[in-house]
């Protein structure tokens, strides 16, 4: 960002047009770039190194981001992203949702950056974790609302806390490892900063050249986007659950056997549910969208029949 200009620069190769973003209405964003001196040294003084600090953030936040398409109560964003494209993004939404994003959401990324860095906000994630009598994480902890507090979303909480999979979770893991004193030798599981491929942004060049795909396919890639973002966020939260308690079963293999046989066989029963919903969420999804339930069935490899009564008695399920 150039404070100077009001400017935020853009990637040179990422095959578009614009070189720069105007800041000039957006004074929160270049209050955060200066901002973000102090929340680096912070990062040294705790032992981190600020770049992977703000990577993290970062890419918590852009998961944000990409989920925010369901959030009703999110304007912040659709204000900055409109003003960014020169007043309304139009018709192009999706292309400025690119374009803008690293800027839109700068602000937010070094609020929690500055939250993460906090000893008080690990603390709360001690507590929720139920300190020294472990316990499941709460969808209305201490942690999660207070973060939501520091981006100015109070809403927000809960949201969080049911992101299971992404990288907030990953964070709050290694704390809370690392205070009971259960992590193993040196190495990604204890390092709070430590971000997944999986976990790390897209970048703007990479999502520009999967939206040029698309466009010279179209149907492609751009089908799924029919689907309810509610749905698409319901089944993207199965499958980061059941990686989540898949991850959890690596660590509770010490004790007498049957107690071990008891908490894995728990532990990968709750698994087997939650991917058996996300799998019965996408069929439902690709039925809906136009795909033949013969073809559906081939993908899951089940007899027509069986996936239209697994699929008819859900939906009678919810309707009730």
């Amino acid at each position: 960002m150039c404070v100077r200009h009001g400017r935020w620069l853009l990637d040179a190769d990422a095959n578009q047009p614009l070189e720069h973003l105007d800041l000039r209405d957006l004074p929160e964003v270049v209050a955060a770039q200066r901002r973000w001196a102090s929340v680096g040294r912070r990062a040294v003084r705790a032992g981190a190194e600020p770049e992977r600090v703000f990577a993290l953030s970062r890419a918590v936040v852009a998961r944000w981001w990409e989920q925010a398409y369901g959030w009703e109560r999110e304007t912040v964003w659709p204000r900055r992203l409109h003003l960014v494209a020169g007043g309304d993004a139009g018709g192009d939404l999706e292309r400025w949702r690119v374009v803008g994003r690293d800027a839109v959401v700068f602000p937010e990324v070094v609020a929690v950056a500055e939250a993460l860095l906090d000893p008080a906000m690990a603390e709360l994630v001690w507590v929720d974790s139920g300190a020294g009598r472990p316990r499941a994480l709460p969808m209305d902890g201490l942690f999660c609302r207070g973060l939501g507090e520091r981006v100015g979303r109070p809403w927000l909480g809960p949201l969080a806390a049911a992101d299971h999979g992404g990288p907030l979770l990953a964070w709050m893991g290694s704390v809370i490892r690392l205070r009971r004193g259960a992590s193993g030798p040196p190495g990604y599981d204890n390092d709070p900063w430590w971000l997944r491929q999986e976990h790390q942004a897209a970048t703007m060049a990479g999502q520009l050249r999967v939206m040029g795909k698309e466009k010279r396919a179209p149907g492609s890639g751009t089908m799924w986007r029919a689907v309810p973002a509610e749905q698409r966020r319901l089944i993207t939260s199965a499958i980061d659950s059941a990686e989540e308690q898949l991850l959890q079963l690596r660590g509770v293999q010490t004790g007498p056997t049957a107690e071990v046989a008891r908490r894995l066989l728990r532990g990968l029963g709750h698994s087997a549910g939650l991917i058996e919903n996300a799998w019965k969420r996408t069929a439902v999804a690709a039925v809906n969208g136009g795909v033949p339930l013969e073809e559906v069935a081939r993908w899951v490899d089940l007899p027509v029949e069986v996936l239209r009564k697994m699929l008819t008695a859900d939906r009678q399920e919810d309707d009730r």
